[in-house]
Parts: C-alpha cells; structure tokens; sequence
C-alpha cells in the first residue's frame, strides 16, 4: 500500500513540475551596420559567444565546439543570421529579418560601386571587398543578386570560412 502511495505521489509531482509555465527569450531586432561591421552599436565581428548570447538570447541553436563538418558558432536560423565567434565573422542571409544598414541582400552586382567602391578580390559568384573593421565577402545568385553576405574582422589572407 506505501509503495502505491509513493507511485502517484511521484507521478502527480511530475506531472505539475513539467505544467510550469516556460517563458520565451525575445530578442531585439537585428540592425546591422555594414560598413561599421557592428550590430546594435554592442557587437562587432570580434563578440564572444557570451557577448551575442547576452544581446540576442533567442538563438535557435549553439554549437560550441568543432566538428566534423560542423562549425562552432550561434545561430539564428529563423532570423538567417549566423555568428561564428571563433573566426570572428558574421554571416547573414537571403532571408534575412532585420535591418541592414545598405540594401545589400537582393542588389545587383552592378549597384555594389556607389556604397563599397572596386572589390579587392573578385570572383565569378562572390566579391571581397576591404573595410575599416577588415572585409565584407557577398555573394551572388544565378541572376548576379546579393544572397548572402559575410563580415570578418580577418582579411582575405586570413579567413577561415564554414562551408
């Protein structure tokens, strides 16, 4: 009979521990300034992973250490904004839900000059192009549109991208 008796005490207790309320994390909107290389005038391409989580703590995933084909970093996947600390750059993407400071995702490749001037290196699908806080890569889709763009405080001697 005790051992019954501790059997529904166990089960009700689990039962209203997992019926907690649970909070969401909010996060602030992503402004992003391209030519400065910060977001929200707090975080640069050099944060830390505690400086990012701290600002941004909405993340939809972390992955703090490197594997096989997977790159150490925080990612925002809903938001298509990716930090990787460690190699100190940001990536954001096509689908980007933000503010960016140039309407650089969906440009045309022959739109770039008037904000970023002549690339340093070019390529038949991305451009690096130098910055004060070290070089901003875009890349381009089938028909020469801005979908992807990452900002590294490395230079193009010293990057290491994730692939």
């Amino acid at each position: 009979m005790k051992s019954i008796f501790i059997i529904v005490a166990c089960i009700i207790t689990v039962n209203t521990t997992s019926a907690q309320l649970k909070t969401t994390n909010v996060c602030p909107t992503f402004k992003v300034n391209v030519l400065e290389g910060q977001l929200n005038n707090d975080l640069n391409t050099k944060s830390t992973a505690g400086e990012i989580k701290m600002l941004f703590p909405c993340f939809t995933e972390m992955v703090e250490e490197e594997s096989a084909g997977k790159c150490a970093g925080i990612f925002y996947k809903d938001k298509d904004i990716y930090f990787y600390p460690a190699r100190n750059y940001i990536e954001i993407r096509q689908n980007f839900k933000g503010q960016l400071s140039l309407p650089l995702l969906g440009a045309s490749r022959g739109s770039l000059f008037k904000w970023l001037g002549y690339p340093k290196i070019k390529d038949v699908s991305w451009d690096a192009f130098q910055t004060k806080y070290g070089i901003l890569i875009l890349y381009y889709n089938k028909a020469a549109k801005v979908n992807k763009l990452q900002m590294s405080s490395k230079n193009t001697d010293n990057i290491k991208l994730c692939e």
